[in-house]
């Protein structure tokens, strides 16, 4: 039984968090089982905490992420403002009617979110794209999103990430500032092992995480990194983009190769051992 809990605080709207994710399917590969990861929303936005950018302000912002870390987006403005507050109450009822389907929703609303139209507070597009969640029912878990306990697990969580002040992360300045102290930001990690906590703030490498890791318990099991797509692909069935594959690959304190990871899959494609979803300005990689 995994003996290090991790909390992840990340939110579906957040391009930090979702940027994260090579980091975080990397971490995934090297421990597997012996980490317990828990996810807590953030709730970035809502009625009283509105998304302060346009638009427009988002797309320019998007461009800039996709240049820089790798993860697919579609630079396409979206039709209106929106708020996140919603779909992290989607994620809530999901957790709450089918644990650990949690993951599987967030991943979805963030590949959607980030290279689809879909806006984040529309309750017919989000039950729309929970439908193609496997193992859920999407019309049960959209029929309990106002339901008490899934507000109240909400709100949990929301106090939660904003409990920031005066923490490890806040000393590094990984924190956002809100009217009553300092909120977590996306995607960090709060590691427990026994009476030993350890945090992780904001965007960081694979190696901060990777350290932390190491110090809480040297006797894990950690597995190296990968030499083959088709290795990285089968622990995860419902894809990867080509960026988290090239990070999987990637040794300790090496610079992904994202173009021979591209290459190798490519190469994969013609001989029909993987399938290729186009995902904005990349792709999802599945294998066959």
């Amino acid at each position: 039984m995994a003996q290090i809990k991790a909390l992840l605080f990340n939110d579906p709207s957040c391009p930090w968090g979702y940027s994260a994710s090579p980091t975080l399917r990397t971490l995934e590969w090297r421990y597997r089982d012996q980490i317990e990861w828990h996810l807590a929303v953030i709730g970035l936005s809502d009625e009283n905490h509105p998304v302060r950018l346009s638009p427009e302000q988002m797309s320019d912002r998007y461009f800039d992420f996709r240049c820089r870390y790798g993860m697919p987006f579609a630079i396409e403005t979206k039709i209106r403002k929106f708020t996140s507050a919603t779909a992290c109450k989607v994620i809530t009822a999901a957790r709450l009617l089918y644990p650990g389907s949690e993951w599987r929703v967030l991943r979805t609303l963030q590949l959607l979110h980030f290279n689809t139209p879909l806006i984040l507070d529309d309750r017919r597009q989000l039950g729309e794209a929970l439908e193609t969640v496997p193992g859920i029912e999407a019309e049960v878990v959209m029929g309990a999103v106002d339901n008490p306990e899934v507000v109240s697990a909400y709100e949990a969580d929301y106090a939660h990430a904003r409990s920031a002040t005066g923490t490890a992360t806040h000393l590094q300045h990984k924190t956002a500032p809100y009217s009553a102290g300092e909120r977590y930001t996306a995607p960090s990690v709060i590691f427990d092992y026994g009476e030993r906590r350890v945090e992780v703030g904001g965007f960081q490498p694979v190696e901060a995480y990777d350290v932390m890791i190491a110090n809480l318990d040297p006797g894990l099991k950690r597995v190296g990194h990968a030499e083959d797509p088709l290795e990285v692909l089968a622990l995860y069935p419902a894809g990867l983009t080509t960026q988290e594959v090239a990070t999987i690959m990637t040794g300790s304190m090496d610079r992904p190769d994202r173009i021979d990871a591209e290459r190798r899959l490519v190469h994969l494609l013609g001989e029909g051992e993987v399938q290729r979803v186009p995902l904005g300005d990349d792709a999802l990689w599945i294998k066959a």
